[in-house]
């Protein structure tokens, strides 16, 4: 039996691009000029919610960017870091590996700080490199690292980067809007967002809230004229409009997805339904043998990494596809470390849905002779 959703696709068990609700599809369907004042006004509707998100009306600013969330984590690198400054990078997966190879074409001098991919950053460790290293003006954290599903202590780190005075750059990508960030606890000069994730949204839109200050200071850092994130915040206190063709179908869909993430309560609510998903997936795929590469403890309610299974009958491919056909989408793994695959609890999905996941999953075992979905050892 296949399941698919309300627009007859597969469901998305994915990190992003994800399942969107029918009436976010529908508002991409409009066309709007440019310069259109109905527009200019949709835009700044949009940048004053997602302000609003991290409670920072009156101390941050949002800067759009066309765009997926990599292209926002570059424009906020290379338009927060001096040019004669230096990125010190917490690293434990392909995310802040990412912003490291930013740093690199961008000319950024950077060190980084690196646990294990099962293992969160270390504030402990991030305190004793700045302490040793003076020349260090900011520091990079990735909130969650979707590379295994790992949440990482931004809270903490916060507090140590701001001990040391050191200004703080947040990938919140995978983390904006189902996980807390608020600005009155974790102090940051500049986080980076995208539309397809949390918020439930089409592709094409990333953004940067940033602290008025730091943005301010940021003239002349950045490397790019397009990704200059101060210039284009510049335009558009100016009059509105973007400096170079918007992807307007993409903020008319995020524009319709904030309203239905604040008509579910927010981050609180979102965060919510997502940390319901992932007890519902865990403990479903641990009842057919599975485990997890995470303990429960550091596991954001994102994307969840599983081993593979040990029996030979088991082939991921086979596998993936199988699931694929009865209407559910999963992602292949991405560590170094571990055989692995993901499934993700995002996207316009609930219980219901992650329930006929399972049931499917129980099914394809079934077909393929696989007893068990225990990994070796």
């Amino acid at each position: 039996m296949t399941a698919l959703s309300p627009s007859g696709d597969p469901w998305l068990l994915t990190p992003g691009p994800l399942t969107t609700s029918p009436e976010v599809k529908e508002a991409a369907r409009h066309d709007y000029g440019s310069r259109d004042h109905r527009f200019i006004d949709i835009n700044r509707r949009v940048r004053e919610r997602l302000v609003d998100v991290v409670g920072g009306h009156d101390t941050h600013v949002c800067i759009p960017l066309q765009g997926s969330g990599t292209f926002v984590v570059e424009a906020m690198l290379g338009s927060f870091v001096p040019r004669d400054g230096k990125l010190l990078i917490l690293v434990n997966g392909a995310y802040g590996r990412r912003m490291a190879k930013i740093c690199e074409v961008a000319g950024r001098r950077s060190v980084l700080v690196e646990t294990g991919e099962d293992v969160p950053n270390d504030p402990r460790a991030l305190d004793r490199a700045l302490a040793g290293d003076a020349g260090v003006s900011h520091v990079a954290a990735v909130y969650c690292e979707t590379t295994s599903g790992i949440l990482n202590p931004i809270e903490a780190i916060a507090r140590v980067t701001a001990r040391h005075g050191r200004g703080l750059l947040i990938d919140a990508v995978s983390a904006f809007g189902a996980l807390a960030l608020d600005t009155c606890t974790v102090r940051f000069d500049a986080m980076a967002a995208s539309s397809n994730k949390c918020l439930e949204s089409t592709p094409g839109v990333g953004f940067c809230i940033a602290r008025r200050g730091a943005l301010e200071h940021s003239a002349g850092n950045a490397h790019s004229l397009s990704l200059d994130l101060r210039d284009q915040y510049l335009a558009m206190e100016k009059d509105g409009q973007w400096r170079f063709t918007p992807p307007v179908q993409a903020i008319l869909s995020l524009d319709r997805a904030l309203h239905e993430f604040e008509a579910e309560g927010g981050t609180a609510g979102r965060g919510a339904r997502y940390r319901e998903n992932l007890h519902v997936l865990v403990e479903g795929m641990r009842r057919l043998g599975f485990e997890t590469l995470l303990p429960d403890a550091v596991q954001a309610p994102i994307i969840v990494t599983f081993h593979m299974p040990a029996d030979p009958r088991f082939a991921f491919e086979a596998f993936y596809e199988r699931l694929r056909r009865r209407g559910y989408v999963i992602y292949p793994g991405k560590l170094t470390a571990a055989a692995s695959f993901r499934i993700g609890c995002i996207g316009r999905l609930g219980v219901k849905e992650m329930r006929g996941a399972l049931a499917a999953v129980e099914s394809i075992l079934d077909e393929m002779g696989v007893k068990s979905g225990a990994p070796a050892g």
